[in-house]
């Protein structure tokens, strides 16, 4: 398997679960009484998503194509089971997860994203030069992006939406940047005229959230607070002060406020470097796979990532307005760390398959 991929994700996960435990243990302690409630949980997760992900790089990933039906339809059903009333879990306002709260919830919408990236990939490789035609190649794709795209937007799930709309077409990074690009256009502008009501906060808030600071922009002061404390080399890890109840979200969709107030400009760059490198690693595995499907799934994951990577920072930075998208390794939340570690897995098992170059 290719080892600089593999170094670097190990490394991504190392530092997500140390800033993990320094941007937690205070709400941890606040609210279980064990400063290290948030880091245990997670850290059993990063063991059952490197088991798996070892598990999955030494597997053949054509026995995925086996599984693309039984994804999609797994997909579909646990997205419809989240809108039956009294089934899913509501938090802030959005109704994304089922389980039990306080014991294991996960978002369907990460099964999902998986789904669609393995059927795409399967459909795709097997069309080749259908793919030029808009009927084989571009309406069916539509129509089931559509399909998931409004039974997120039912949660509502913004966020995922973008996610899952991102991956559209055989052009996967220019399609990534055109849909997330669209979606978010075509959803502020609904929101501006009253269309949409869900966000309306956040778009206003999002122009200027110092308007209503302690209340409606509460969040994103305290975000820009935090990265601007930071300076260029931080304030010291552990030792910073927003996560102290003062920042909501501080080990959740805010973490890399964290990141910035503790290791400054220069260490959120480091971070920043390390996530750079990563999907630049996986789209070199993409373009030395040895067929088209082991490259297009490899693609899919890693724009996944990326659009994921990208979203989070700029929220968090206030760039864009605020989508409830988490940061990948670090943020909180034990299926999706499993689920991306296995996704890693599958980059890995494609990455056994790289024809070997030819002796000179």
């Amino acid at each position: 398997m290719d080892l600089p991929f593999l170094l670097l994700t190990l490394l991504l996960t190392i530092m997500g679960l140390v800033m993990l435990f320094s941007a937690s243990f205070p709400s941890a302690n606040y609210e279980s009484g064990d400063p290290a409630y948030y880091l245990k949980r997670q850290g059993l997760f990063a063991l059952l998503g490197l088991a798996a992900m070892l598990a999955m790089a030494r597997i053949d990933y054509h026995r995925l194509r086996g599984m693309t039906k039984i994804l999609m339809y797994v997909s579909v059903f646990l997205l419809a089971l989240v809108l039956v009333p009294g089934v899913g879990i509501t938090q802030n306002g959005a109704t994304r997860w089922l389980g039990k709260a306080g014991v294991l919830t996960f978002q369907p919408s990460e099964i999902a994203k998986l789904a669609i990236i393995v059927y795409f990939a399967d459909s795709i490789s097997k069309k080749k030069n259908l793919m030029e035609n808009f009927k084989y190649g571009v309406r069916p794709y539509i129509l089931i992006l559509g399909f998931f795209a409004g039974l997120m937007l039912l949660e509502p799930h913004l966020s995922g939406t973008i996610l899952i709309v991102g991956g559209l077409d055989k052009r996967w990074i220019i399609g990534g940047i055109s849909g997330v690009a669209a979606v978010g256009l075509i959803y502020v502008k609904l929101v501006e005229a009253g269309i949409i009501s869900y966000g309306a906060d956040r778009i206003r808030m999002w122009k200027d959230p110092w308007i209503d600071a302690l209340d409606e922009g509460y969040q994103m002061c305290q975000s820009l607070i935090a990265i601007g404390s930071g300076g260029l080399t931080g304030v010291g890890l552990g030792k910073g002060r927003q996560k102290f109840l003062y920042l909501p979200e501080e080990h959740n969709d805010f973490i890399f406020a964290v990141v910035c107030e503790e290791l400054g400009l220069i260490g959120a760059t480091l971070v920043m470097l390390v996530f750079a490198l990563l999907i630049l690693r996986g789209f070199w595995v993409a373009l030395q796979a040895r067929d088209r499907f082991g490259a297009l799934l490899v693609v899919g994951v890693m724009t996944q990532i990326s659009l994921q990577t990208f979203l989070n920072i700029a929220v968090v930075s206030g760039l864009v307005p605020a989508t409830g998208i988490s940061l990948p390794f670090f943020s909180y939340g034990g299926t999706a760390l499993a689920l991306q570690l296995f996704e890693m897995g599958i980059v890995l098992s494609v990455s056994r398959q790289i024809p070997a170059p030819r002796g000179g």
